[in-house]
């Protein structure tokens, strides 16, 4: 073997991308393209009664103006939130009500800013509370996930627990905000239709747009060769392509629609506000006799979907009562959809959370606790893990980062106005993994040529997937090509849900391997055209396994939280994970790091607000939705542990795009804790949310201890 997989090989489109060559969805320059604008609804929820173009078609370079009136008929789409501007209703702010058209970007913005619609408003509702009256448990959460699972009698064995935590958490809205915008090209030439679109899986804007459009899906091509990341928001087609192929039909012309950064919360998708309850019972010793994870959570009136938020309790820690539920209300507000580790993200921080509490409340150091209710099976289905070695990331995890020589103290270190605290939490995601197809070709001048329809959204794909095709074919790296981000390459799912390395490299490693059989058994010269081999995982990918199989990880943070502003700094976050075997070791740490740095943003600075007066998300750009950089932490470390799975896929990998955001948000919460006192249970953990708890705090001490005590000693929790 050449030993490619596992090697820090460096991203095969790095150059590309720093130089400026790489080319994004905007930046396909076909003669003739037109650039087209949209225009957001101003109410919350009503009908258009009326659009006034007049202005709009008076400015110079705008070609046309699509509104329900006169854009191309669609096809009733299995996603309701693609059939724009087939009807006069506003489900919710920001919904797409027209579409300008323009010889330039200029023009067309000038034009949308002319339109002018008239509306029916209606009443609309946008809060959510855990006691709305339209609450009610759905069928399934996301992903298929039963909404509601119950083992024993929970609620009776809590009220006999020995220790005892009920508490309540809150999770805002969050916004995913790629670097790069939904943006779409679209053309149309001889009844065949021509897409360069930003997503994360072209085969599914394919059938999609072929559905909608009623034309053949071999009369469809969508190809997504370099996406600027997506984060879940991308993982399904965006109203961007439908506009922007409604644009060319009607203009004749290619038209690209890339939204404005400030539309993107309202038509995207967004990760909805969660509620949470947890109830944790335990025994004198530590053990888990009870469990409690309650959600309650929006969706929109025109798609249902559900934060899966609970579900990870069903998998984390053994409890012989447990109950795991989840709740919704429909309203008026933009429909949620994926953001990364939906469900694991805002679930695991609520339970994490709920574990420092309860160790608190034992007086327990924290990973003992964790270590103390590790499951022998997983505790949802009572199948066996196929690893599982979170207990094993914990223990290293407090090795590296001086676990053993923190004083469990709350406000006991502090330096100056700065009061410091670390923090623990665990982490874990589900490993899922697709049917992909790929084709393997070995040339006559000694290179190999990969194809599969894989999208690289900045995870280094095309990297890694060349490694496993390098090992699988015993051939130097150098000498394997592969192709990725079409609909004319062979098919593949797409990237998200942390699926896309295994199931891609799933298929490589088949055909690759058995390219490699049939050249040993080839004599003679190549013909000039190569030999093909084609490899289809249908019936293997998605065989039922007799394995739960899951990632694990421990996250460890130390932060200064000072006592005179509310800032929250963080000086060092460790992150240790079991994770399978590790492809590539510079992709994944900066997979890693990037997650962790996403749950550092979760935890103190990334927060959305629902206007309830307007419907509208008032964080709408990145001036008003903080997220993080690289200032806002001093040290930041990735490890892992050298995990061997074989029960998983031939090359023994796991997802990691997602795990390192799980844990953060809690570890960095607990630690705030730990330096404060203080129990924070809503984030983002912003200056002025800290500062009026340490004020209030301070408040609660002198009340208690009188003058002479005001400013001294340690907060207390309050």
């Amino acid at each position: 073997m050449t030993g490619s997989v596992g090697a820090p090989a460096e991203r095969r489109e790095g150059r590309e991308k720093v130089s400026g060559t790489a080319r994004y969805a905007a930046e396909f320059h076909y003669p003739g393209r037109a650039q087209a604008w949209p225009v957001p609804a101003a109410v919350a929820r009503g009908r258009v009664t009326g659009v006034d173009t007049a202005a709009a078609l008076a400015v110079p370079g705008v070609l046309a103006v699509l509104t329900h009136e006169n854009a191309p008929r669609l096809a009733e789409p299995d996603d309701p939130t693609l059939a724009v501007l087939q009807d006069p209703r506003v489900p919710h702010r920001g919904w797409f009500v027209a579409l300008v058209v323009g010889e330039t970007l200029e023009a067309a913005r000038a034009g949308a800013a002319a339109v002018r619609v008239d509306y029916a408003a209606e009443e609309h509702d946008v809060t959510l509370t855990a006691s709305h009256p339209g609450v009610y448990v759905p069928e399934d959460a996301n992903g298929g996930y039963p909404a509601v699972r119950e083992q024993g009698d929970p609620d009776g064995a809590f009220g006999s627990s020995a220790a005892r935590v009920d508490v309540a958490y809150r999770v805002p809205p969050l916004h995913n905000h790629p670097m790069e915008p939904h943006t779409s090209t679209a053309r149309w030439e001889d009844g065949r239709l021509i897409v360069h679109t930003s997503s994360q899986g072209t085969g599914a804007v394919q059938g999609v747009l072929a559905g909608l459009f009623g034309v053949p899906e071999d009369r469809v091509v969508v190809t997504a060769e370099h996406v600027g990341g997506g984060f879940g928001s991308k993982g399904t087609p965006r109203t961007d392509v439908v506009l922007a192929a409604m644009a060319a039909r009607q203009t004749g012309r290619p038209v690209t629609v890339a939204l404005p950064r400030r539309y993107l919360p309202a038509v995207v998708g967004h990760r909805a506000p969660t509620l949470h309850r947890l109830r944790l019972g335990a025994d004198t010793d530590g053990r888990l006799t009870s469990l409690v994870h309650e959600v309650t959570t929006h969706t929109s009136r025109i798609k249902e979907f559900v934060e899966q938020a609970a579900v990870p309790a069903r998998v984390m820690y053994a409890s012989p009562h447990s109950r795991t539920e989840h709740r919704v209300a429909a309203l008026d507000v933009p429909s949620p959809s994926w953001m990364r580790a939906p469900g694991e993200a805002p679930g695991m921080y609520a339970l994490e959370s709920a574990m420092d509490e309860l160790a608190t409340e034992l007086g327990m150091d924290p990973v003992e606790l964790r270590v103390r209710n590790e499951p022998d099976v997983e505790p949802d289905s009572g199948k066996p893990f196929s690893s599982r070695h979170l207990v094993e990331c914990l223990r290293e995890g407090a090795r590296r980062f001086g676990w053993a020589g923190r004083d469990p103290r709350p406000g006991s270190r502090r330096d100056g106005p700065l009061l410091l605290g670390t923090g623990v939490a665990a982490a874990t995601y589900p490993v899922m993994v697709w049917p992909a197809t790929a084709t393997a070709r070995a040339l006559p001048d000694g290179t190999f040529l990969v194809r599969v329809n894989a999208t690289d959204i900045g995870t280094g794909a095309r990297t890694v997937l060349a490694q496993v095709g390098a090992d699988a074919l015993d051939a130097p790296l150098e000498r394997v090509r592969i192709e990725v981000g079409s609909t004319e390459l062979p098919s593949a799912p797409l990237a998200g849900g942390s699926s896309g390395t295994a199931s891609w490299g799933w298929a490589v490693h088949e055909a690759c391997t058995r390219l490699a059989r049939r050249l040993a058994e080839h004599t003679g010269p190549l013909p000039q055209q190569g030999l093909d081999v084609r490899a289809d995982t249908r019936g293997s990918a998605d065989a039922e396994s007799d394995w739960a199989r899951h990632a694990f990880g421990a996250h460890f943070a130390e932060v200064a939280v000072d006592s005179v502003t509310g800032e929250v700094r963080v000086g060092r976050l460790l992150g240790v994970y079991a994770a399978g075997r590790i492809l590539n070791a510079r992709t994944a740490r900066s997979q890693f790091v990037g997650g962790m740095t996403m749950g550092l943003g979760m935890a103190l600075t990334e927060g959305s607000t629902m206007d309830a007066a307007f419907g509208d998300f008032t964080e709408s750009d990145l001036a008003s939705y903080h997220v993080p950089v690289h200032a806002d932490v001093d040290g930041i470390e990735a490890h892992w542990l050298d995990e061997d799975d074989p029960r998983l896929n031939p090359m023994g990998s796991k997802g990691i795009g997602e795990i390192g955001i799980v844990g953060t948000a809690a570890a960095i919460g607990n630690a705030v804790h730990h330096a404060t006192g203080i129990r924070f249970r809503e984030l983002p953990l912003t200056p002025d949310r800290v500062l009026t708890g340490l004020l209030d705090s301070r408040t609660a001490n002198d009340a208690r201890t009188g003058p002479a005590a005001s400013g001294s000693g340690p907060m207390r929790g309050v």
